[in-house]
């Protein structure tokens, strides 16, 4: 065999693998497209029905010892955005976000001191991650100044959230739920072809903070 024809012979092998590839790739996007259909069409009847409901919260606390009062699910909002990939609009992302709010009255406000690091770092990332407003002022001894503690005000208001992002070449959909147990943040993934009503069954249990297989 010539060396053009090795030549040849191995742009033909390429072509075939890169042909392969996007064929995969191509088949990825189709039912990756096919569930965040079904996401979408699943969470803007759930933010219908859930505004009605306006379902009972899970338990919060910032320091884990002072209690929030017992709070409400109520706003609900799903929206989405799309972007272009090889040429084709998909979904970039797919959200819902709430608001936590008392069960009774008003928001109030609340104070929470701690004077340990690991204690400092998870109010602190609570306050974050729950956009929660607050001050934080310190406590220092009266007459060595020294600083005693951490002490936050803050008022019983939080949000809730759950961001669906698309992963079209490899056929997966990750999901992010903020405060939906309480204050934590939680990832998990699943593959395309799974995430049907079942699964998102599973997904608003969470979100109403009853017993779910979601994660």
């Amino acid at each position: 065999m010539s060396f053009l024809n090795q030549l040849k012979s191995q742009a033909s092998a390429l072509q075939d693998q890169k042909s392969t590839v996007n064929q995969n790739l191509e088949a990825n996007t189709v039912q990756t497209e096919a569930a965040c259909l079904v996401v979408w069409h699943y969470v803007s009847d759930l933010c219908r029905q859930l505004n009605i409901i306006s379902p009972l919260g899970p338990k919060f606390s910032l320091d884990g010892k002072t209690p929030w009062p017992a709070m409400k699910l109520v706003d609900f909002r799903a929206d989405f955005r799309k972007q272009k990939l090889r040429d084709k609009e998909v979904y970039d992302y797919i959200g819902i976000g709430w608001q936590i709010t008392p069960q009774m009255g008003a928001p109030v406000g609340g104070v929470v001191s701690v004077n340990f690091p690991p204690d400092l770092e998870r109010v602190q990332s609570r306050l974050a991650t729950g956009m929660i407003k607050h001050e934080r002022k310190e406590v220092r001894h009266p007459e060595k100044n020294t600083l005693q503690a951490i002490r936050f005000e803050y008022i019983t208001e939080t949000r809730g959230s759950v961001t669906i992002k698309p992963d079209h070449d490899n056929a997966t959909l990750a999901f992010r739920l903020v405060n939906a147990n309480g204050f934590e943040v939680v990832n998990t993934t699943w593959p395309a072809g799974k995430v049907q009503t079942d699964v998102l069954d599973e997904m608003a249990k969470l979100i109403v903070a009853q017993p779910s297989r979601f994660v």
